[in-house]
This record gives structure tokens, C-alpha cells and sequence, in this order.
């Protein structure tokens, strides 16, 4: 049987946010599936890290596992906290910024062609 889920293991209960981990100076992911229609991964980032402003063609959804993000969404500022969530629209440019250590499952749907 094909697994479409990768990376973490099945059919057994899991802390997600202990399924990345941090690393000094960066940022960490573990990508879990990954196809045309959609992406799941998960983030760890050392505080002061970033990924800079940029476009997806798909809806993001941002859930914090640990810490606390900076989320921009075009001109405006979110701070989010362990477990709050976010979407960050399709075609508007975003970016994440870690206050403090950070953690967070990423989501994304892409539109069907």
C-alpha cells in the first residue's frame, strides 16, 4: 500500500511539534506530502529567522505548534501564538518572522487546473 503521508510515523499518536526540530541559525522543515493540489510541511525556526515577503498560487494555512511568528499578509502584521492559525491568501504576498523560537504547520492548497 502507497503512503501519501511521509516522514512521520502512522498509526501512532505524536507530538507535531517534536516531529521538527530546531536548529541553531536557521530554519528546519520536514515536508509530509507534497503534490500538484497540495503541501504539508512543518517549520521549526530559530528566533530572529525569517522567510522573506513573497506569492503563492495556492491558500496557505498556518497553524503555531510552538513559540510565536510575526505574520505579514500583505500590509498588515499578525502575531500568532502557540496553537492559533491563519490563512494566508492565495496571490497576496506574505511572509513569516520568528519573535522567539518557532514552530508551525504549514498547509498549502493549490487551485485545480
Amino acid at each position: 500500500m502507497e503512503s501519501y503521508i511521509k516522514n512521520i510515523e502512522h498509526s501512532t499518536v505524536l507530538p507535531l511539534a517534536s516531529q521538527v526540530e530546531y536548529q541553531t541559525g536557521q530554519i528546519a522543515s520536514k515536508t509530509l506530502a507534497q503534490n500538484k493540489s497540495h503541501s504539508l510541511t512543518l517549520f521549526a525556526f530559530e528566533q530572529n529567522e525569517e522567510i522573506s515577503s513573497h506569492k503563492s498560487t495556492g491558500d496557505a494555512f498556518v497553524m503555531a505548534l510552538d513559540g510565536m511568528g510575526k505574520i505579514t499578509i500583505g500590509d498588515k502584521e499578525h502575531v500568532l501564538k502557540t496553537g492559533e492559525a491563519i490563512v494566508m491568501p492565495a496571490q497576496i504576498p506574505h511572509a513569516v518572522y520568528a519573535v522567539e523560537r518557532f514552530k508551525m504547520l504549514l498547509v498549502v492548497i493549490f487551485p485545480e487546473n
